[in-house]
């Protein structure tokens, strides 16, 4: 029963209606004058100025009106940038063709009326409620205020004061009720008529935060900074009050604008999918509730769809949005899920790689350290076997036996190395590849003829995809040429830095069906993300040629991207 009498809007209220009488005798002055004077004196020059004068004050009292309705809590969006007319003539033609003149011009028209309208149902309250509530002092004194009925003088007794003090406390309730009301109906009127935005600006302003919104999603980079932006760009395209972005167990998860009232926390009820529900707050707002849902590929993955929250639009009082507005933010909502599931599916891919990597060590391992640990095994017991028999076996057991150990000692470097390449971080692509290229020489017996001169200049990207290449080649060599020789080079030609692989093995005929490995796809996205290209040439039987060709930085961009890592 109080919420009417304790809500701050009730008190904006009635400070706006009080202004509105005067506001409106001021305006209707203005403007009648500036039209009256005009018609009559329109055979002389002046009655064209006095004319254009009071369209001027259409817009110019225009103004004034918007900031009085900021009582209310009513905010308008900035007018579009327009060049400045050239001219009265241009500055009339553009004035006249402009719907909002006549919007203004219409709240002018009806201000006055409808101002004087609520100034007689208030004072019409105010003066009950004041009798009821000031009745006590006429039953304490009712020679002071004497109330005659004919030819009778009426006293007050108990119980009437008591009524009348009642209709005082009810009429208060009435009156503060009312004012809330009148408070609602100005604020739409205002928001009607006074709003600079008409629906083509609302449109570019949506289309321009959805762009951007759609570009922030491609990036995904960051999925909490992403969904910052979306907020910010739902807000800055509507006319909300404040956008958050919240999850499914009523946390938040990003917010652009105040903190209000259903903003955070589990909701009685959500919105059905592709669906919004507007519901109005006690202090006269209104709070638009949209589901977030991740795309049906992602609820075919997990067996069911898949709620991502809610996002939550807040409107001041007496703004409601439109069927536009809502779709906008449905919109921005699916921006939200489509960023939600590319983090899942990120993370999902870093789990996925993670596990064929353990599974590729387990292999190498196998393959490698634990037959070299099993032949160590075998050299002892015969060495031991034959200590005392045969001290020649049990030399040869014994420099069999330092033999796996060395070659189980670089097999485990080279696969620490691969696991941390701590030369390209430390020393550069040149160490980097200088070190693999050791592991190479004493893993498989290879021998490596590398040209690492200078160290090229590349940005920090740029040397991890040409050191990841030149690696994935490397490997090939290993895997598929049975080659005896490997060249590795690095150069510089202008512009460009040159990676090079060349070996000696059985080659390929890369016209043959069911070329094109996962290995070369991989490199040939490498090379794509760092701006640059890789050809691979070979020949069955005369080995094969890999050549990535990277853009050279400058040593500024260097230096930055250095700082920046």
């Amino acid at each position: 029963m109080l919420a009417d009498l304790l809500d701050p809007h009730t008190y904006r209220a009635a400070l706006y209606i009080l202004l509105a009488l005067p506001m409106g005798v001021f305006t209707a002055g203005l403007i009648t004058g500036g039209v009256v004077g005009g018609l009559l004196t329109l055979a002389l020059l002046i009655g064209a100025a006095f004319l254009l004068g009071a369209l001027w004050l259409v817009g110019g009292l225009g103004d004034v009106q918007r900031a009085l309705a900021g009582v209310l809590g009513v905010s308008f969006a900035p007018p579009p940038l327009r060049p400045a007319p050239r001219g009265t003539l241009a500055w009339l033609r553009g004035t006249l063709a402009d719907p909002l003149t006549y919007r203004t011009l219409l709240f002018h028209v009806v201000q006055l009326p409808l101002a004087v309208v609520c100034w007689v149902v208030l004072g019409g309250l105010l003066a009950a409620t004041l009798l009821g509530l000031l009745s006590p002092l006429w039953a304490l004194d009712p020679a002071q205020f004497p109330v005659v009925w004919g030819e009778l003088t009426l006293l007050p007794g108990p119980l009437a004061t008591a009524g009348l003090i009642t209709v005082g406390l009810g009429g208060l309730l009435v009156l503060a009720g009312v004012l809330n009301l009148m408070g609602r109906m100005w604020t739409r009127l205002a928001v009607a008529l006074l709003s600079r935005d008409p629906g083509y600006e609302a449109a570019r302003r949506e289309v321009v935060a959805l762009r951007r919104a759609a570009g922030r999603v491609a990036l995904g980079d960051d999925l909490d900074a992403t969904l910052a932006d979306l907020t910010a760009q739902a807000r800055a395209a509507s006319t909300a009050l404040a956008v958050a972005l919240v999850a499914p167990d009523g946390t938040l998860r990003a917010v652009s604008g105040p903190l209000g009232p259903g903003l955070t926390g589990l909701l009685d009820r959500l919105p059905s999918q592709g669906e919004a529900d507007v519901r109005l707050l006690q202090n006269g707002g209104a709070l638009a509730t949209l589901p977030v849902t991740l795309p049906v590929s992602a609820g075919a993955l997990e067996g069911g769809p898949l709620p991502g929250g809610t996002l939550r639009a807040l409107y001041p009082a007496g703004v409601r949005p439109g069927a536009d507005e809502l779709a906008f933010l449905l919109s921005i909502a699916d921006h939200a899920g489509t960023a939600q599931h590319a983090a899942q599916l990120i993370e999902r891919a870093g789990a996925r790689a993670g596990e064929q990597e353990r599974a590729r060590l387990a292999r190498e391992l196998h393959d490698s350290v634990a037959q070299a640990l099993y032949g160590i095994s075998l050299g002892a017991k015969t060495a031991r076997a034959t200590l005392e028999k045969d001290v020649d076996r049990t030399r040869a057991s014994l420099d069999y036996t330092i033999r796996l150990a060395e070659g189980g000692v670089s097999e485990m470097k080279a696969l620490l190395f691969s696991l941390r390449p701590d030369a390209l971080e430390e020393g550069g692509l040149v160490a980097a590849l200088a070190q693999h290229a050791h592991a190479l020489e004493a893993r498989h017996g290879l021998t490596v003829h590398a040209r690492l001169d200078f160290e090229p200049p590349l940005t920090p990207d740029a040397q991890a995809a040409a050191y990841r290449v030149a690696q994935e080649a490397l490997h090939n060599v290993v895997k598929h040429a049975r080659a005896h020789n490997v060249w590795l080079e690095v150069a510089q030609d202008g512009p460009a830095v040159t990676v090079r692989i060349r070996d000696d093995g059985r080659g390929f005929d890369p016209s043959a069906a069911g070329r094109g490995t996962l290995g070369q796809r991989s490199m040939r996205e490498r090379a794509a993300g760092a701006g640059g290209t890789l050809q691979v040439s070979s020949v069955a039987g005369q080995g094969t040629d890999v050549t990535l060709r990277l853009p050279a930085a400058s040593a500024a961009a260097v230096h930055a991207a250095e700082v920046r890592a």
